[in-house]
């Protein structure tokens, strides 16, 4: 069974930093990229980041470059996501998504991931 548990969200105050970690089990780790996303109330759910270790490929949404890392530990079948200089428009539940392969295209197009996580709350004061 495919599972993707996402873990470290919280409350922070801006300018501080959280780091998110998902959790895959169920799948060939390296045979899948992963993406991080996240959705705002009222809002429609974006792309963050996105990682394929297995072609060593990563990218970021334009709102969070410079400030987000996204990594992968393959011997732990974990990806991270380190988010640091958080600002309050940051704040949102943040997703972990199984890509259905090693190649992803830009746009975080979400009918392009397969699994999703359950979600963690992030949320930054101002």
């Amino acid at each position: 069974e495919v599972q993707l548990v996402e873990s470290g969200g919280g409350l922070v105050q801006a300018g501080g930093s959280l780091r998110l970690s998902c959790a895959a089990s169920g799948f060939t780790f390296d045979d899948h990229a992963i993406g991080w996303f996240r959705q705002a109330p009222g809002k429609e759910r974006e792309g963050v980041s996105c990682i394929s270790e297995s072609v060593g490929r990563t990218d970021y949404a334009d709102s969070v470059k410079g400030r987000f890392t996204i990594s992968s530990d393959n011997a732990k079948n974990t990806v991270y996501l380190q988010m640091n200089s958080l600002k309050p428009e940051d704040t949102a539940v943040y997703y972990c998504a199984r890509h259905r392969g090693r190649y992803y295209s830009s746009g975080y197009r979400l009918y392009e991931y397969d699994y999703w996580g359950q979600g963690t709350q992030v949320t930054v004061s101002s």
